[in-house]
């Protein structure tokens, strides 16, 4: 296990009164985490690990199924595919 010191370009956030932390956007965007990630602490020597759990079954059949319940406007092809080229120019 590797450890980094701390230096002033160190990222930093602050615990809140409520105990709540927030992750620095740019940590967030590099791994790719969304709000609502599951996030597994784990207690070392020297501080805290997060590491991203899984979806269970259920969460991800929950997630996917959330989609069957659409009752908006019918969506072309087209429009699909001008949605998905769309999302992924936003993303790096």
């Amino acid at each position: 296990m590797s450890t980094r010191n701390l230096t002033a370009g160190a990222d930093t956030t602050v615990l809140s009164q409520k105990g709540q932390v927030v992750i620095p956007k740019k940590l967030r965007e590099e791994r790719g985490w969304e709000p609502g990630l599951r996030l597994a602490v784990e207690v070392t020597r020297d501080g805290l690990i997060l590491r991203p759990l899984e979806a269970t079954r259920a969460e991800a059949a929950a997630s996917l199924l959330g989609i069957v319940g659409y009752h908006g406007p019918r969506r072309t092809l087209a429009d699909m595919e001008a949605a998905i080229e769309k999302g992924a120019r936003r993303r790096p």
